[in-house]
């Protein structure tokens, strides 16, 4: 069935909300999976399930009637009423509507589904361009007849989303991760991507070198304020040693013995009177001492032999 003519029903059934039907509920199944169209009634002894103008099948007393091949259709139903599609294909979109009686025949529910198959969604592709330092990225898909889908571009706080396009496109002058997602109702496909500008910086290497000057400059501010602080506390201890050096030289000055008297003592006049010691060659000659006895023997001996 033609999305067109669904999107009409759906508005029209929202254009005249007091129609026969009392709900209308949508639901949204990809190809091959199972749909379960339910509603809700308490006491039904006859429930009949039809696709537009076309009746599918009737169960009453418990007993399921067909009114299409039950192959060509791939449904059952349930006993609490559900209509249960297997393996759906594209051609099951339509909308739904159930009749629910109890015994006494008297309407129990009257409920509209508007069923829509749609396709899982293809792989995204995801491009990059650089030139003259700026960035071109697209992201594009096959898209196929009768194919619903949404492409978003992303990267960081940027971000581009379009509808029933087979690609997007943006330029940028920022370098990093991008992210291509393809996304309907049923299905969603991502693709990422680390694209890079050559000859451009990134953000971060920008930020790191950054912050390691503004460290380095604050690293040699402190290094210089503790090199001056420690020159500064030496030459203060300097300068108080040489304070208490020179207050130690002016103590030691001022307890110098005083200064002898101008009248001399008899006693110095004495020792200053005294004649100066004689030379060598004026002092008193000294006699010899006595030869001693054994060498006096021996020269006597010496005079008998001769």
């Amino acid at each position: 069935m033609n999305f067109g003519r669904i999107f009409l029903i759906k508005c029209l059934l929202l254009l005249f909300p007091k129609a026969k039907c009392t709900s209308t509920i949508n639901i949204y199944k990809a190809v091959n999976e199972t749909a379960l169209l339910s509603f809700t009634a308490e006491n039904m002894h006859e429930t009949l399930w039809t696709r537009g103008n076309e009746r599918l099948l009737q169960m009453k007393d418990k007993k399921i009637k067909y009114y299409v091949e039950k192959m060509q259709c791939r449904c059952k139903v349930l006993l609490n009423g559900t209509l249960r599609i297997e393996r759906l294909v594209k051609e099951d979109s339509g909308i739904y509507k159930v009749s629910a009686y109890d015994k006494n025949g008297k309407l129990k529910a009257n409920e509209t589904t508007v069923l829509i198959v749609l396709e899982p969604v293809p792989q995204p592709i995801l491009n990059a361009e650089c030139i003259n330092k700026t960035l071109y990225v697209k992201c594009t898909v096959k898209k196929t007849e009768d194919q619903m889908f949404t492409i978003e571009l992303t990267q960081d706080k940027i971000n581009k989303s379009q509808t029933n396009v087979t690609e997007v496109e943006f330029t940028t002058r920022h370098s990093g991760r991008y992210r291509c997602i393809v996304k309907n109702q049923v299905s969603k496909k991502t693709t990422e991507k680390e694209i890079k500008c050559p000859g451009q910086l990134d953000l971060y290497l920008i930020s790191s070198i950054a912050g390691g000057a503004v460290f380095f400059v604050v690293f040699v501010i402190l290094l210089i304020y503790c090199i001056r602080k420690k020159k500064a506390d030496r030459l203060e201890d300097d300068d108080e040693e040489r304070m208490q050096i020179h207050q130690v030289d002016r103590e030691m000055a001022m307890r110098k013995l005083p200064q002898p008297p101008s009248n001399p003592t008899p006693q110095q006049t004495c020792v200053q009177q005294m004649p100066p010691p004689q030379p060598h060659a004026q002092q008193r000659a000294v006699p010899p001492q006595p030869k001693p006895r054994t060498q006096l023997q021996a020269q006597s001996q010496l005079r008998d032999r001769h």
